[in-house]
């Protein structure tokens, strides 16, 4: 019996699912309202492409010379303890399933102006949330041929309607109307305060590519397939965020910018009338059921390798059936992420929580990459991917990241001192856990 392998394409396919989730079709608004005027907009949209950018060439080398399953939690144990790698893991999958959850909701709003117009309860919205989430299970537990399939074909959907949304600057430009802006002077610190506080929002909207090193033992060829299928990913996603912003900035204006919301639907709106409308909230909701189906394609990994290192119970690593499903992972996720949901807060609650724990993760992970190399150093030469002009892009990959946790910590100081507890509270726990096994 063949194991089934993720080619380049499909890699690709899953590293954009896994950046482009609701994020740009909601955090351009965030983002706007963070920025002092439009440069300071379009700098922050650019700068958090060059640290994704940075971060996908880590991950790549990351990926090539510690190529597993599960490799997210296998480069926290690896290149430090496996305290850490337990705390850090478990507060990343609860972080995934708030914004996995949260991702649902919104969705369910999307979708529910449609089937609904004059209005849904909470509990409605809820219930379509909790549909997408259960459908998706479903594919997944069909194995990972079929749950990377279904993600090529709503990655397909999804990135047609951002070169819709693209080309709406030419098919509306008779009736786009130039502003004339007033840029006044921004003092420097106002102008890094204001890149910092845009850059949670929009290195959210970038994050994610780095989960597909958790697929390292299930790509064809992974040395080479997983830094090509990572960078090549990033950098289609780079040139799609770009451009979509630029459309928004020329279609709806950054003034009106910062207070829209469903700014795809207006752009749908102002295309095609009330029927565009309709069209795009049913697109958007089928992007949310891509990033559904790619965070519960990639999290049970993560359990798969925790469990590996005997940290959590070995029926956590257990495939069943002839498509080797990781069963039990993925329903503990799922159900996280329905218990998760019920809980959810907004979007704009949640974010400063997430951002703060991915940052904690982002930074660890790719400062880890200093201690592969020197440990590694027998690969060299033997057809890995290494990164050019090592360590500069690491570094600033890491300094971007320091900044925007620091502005999590300055603004919204108690999402990080929550972030922080949950992470002691997971340390803590590792060693009762440890403790109890030696006594035992």
């Amino acid at each position: 019996m063949s194991v089934q392998k993720l080619n380049a394409f499909s890699l690709t396919m899953i590293v954009i699912g896994l950046v482009i989730g609701m994020g740009i079709f909601r955090t351009a608004s965030d983002a706007a309202k963070a920025a002092i005027n439009p440069e300071v907009f379009f700098t922050a949209w650019v700068l958090g492409g060059l640290v994704a950018l940075c971060g996908a060439l880590t991950y790549a080398e990351i990926g090539s010379r510690y190529p597993v399953t599960g490799g997210y939690y296998k480069v926290f144990s690896y290149a430090y303890h496996p305290s850490i790698a337990f705390a850090l893991n478990c507060v990343i999958i609860i972080s995934n399933a708030a914004s996995l959850a949260g991702v649902a909701l919104i969705g369910s709003d999307y979708l529910a102006s449609v089937v609904a117009p004059g209005g849904m309860t909470d509990v409605g919205k809820s219930l379509i949330a909790i549909t997408a989430i259960l459908l998706f299970y479903g594919v997944n537990l069909m194995g990972l041929k079929m749950s990377s399939t279904t993600q090529n074909v709503l990655m397909l959907i999804k990135i047609s309607l951002l070169l819709l949304i693209i080309s709406s600057i030419f098919l509306l430009a008779p009736s786009i109307q130039t502003v004339h802006e007033t840029v006044a002077p921004v003092k420097p610190m106002d102008f890094l305060q204001s890149i910092g506080l845009a850059l949670v929002a929009i290195c959210f909207t970038y994050g994610g590519y780095q989960q597909t090193i958790n697929f390292g033992e299930e790509v064809d060829n992974a040395r080479k397939t997983v830094p090509r299928g990572i960078v090549t990913g990033i950098l289609i996603v780079i040139t799609l965020y770009l451009l979509t912003n630029y459309a928004y900035y020329k279609i709806i204006g950054f003034d009106q910018l910062k207070e829209a919301r469903g700014i795809a639907s207006i752009i749908g709106e102002k295309l095609f009338g009330p029927l565009g409308k309709t069209i795009f909230s049913l697109l958007l909701f089928t992007a949310v059921l891509a990033y559904v189906n790619v965070l519960l394609l990639s999290n049970p990994r993560v359990m798969y390798a925790m469990a590996d290192d005997q940290i959590l119970p070995q029926i956590f690593k257990k495939k069943y059936g002839a498509h080797e499903v990781l069963t039990v992972s993925l329903t503990a996720f799922t159900v996280l992420t329905i218990i998760i949901l019920f809980y959810a807060n907004t979007f704009d609650r949640i974010l400063g929580f997430v951002m703060f724990l991915d940052s904690i993760g982002m930074v660890s992970s790719a400062a880890a990459l200093f201690y592969l190399r020197r440990k590694t150093q027998h690969l060299n030469g033997t057809g890995i991917y290494q990164m050019k002009w090592f360590p500069v892009p690491t570094l600033f990959f890491i300094a971007a990241y320091l900044f925007v946790s620091g502005s999590i910590v300055l603004n919204t100081p108690m999402m990080a001192l929550i972030g922080t507890l949950v992470f002691v509270v997971f340390l803590i726990l590792f060693f009762i856990v440890q403790k109890s096994r030696k006594v035992s």
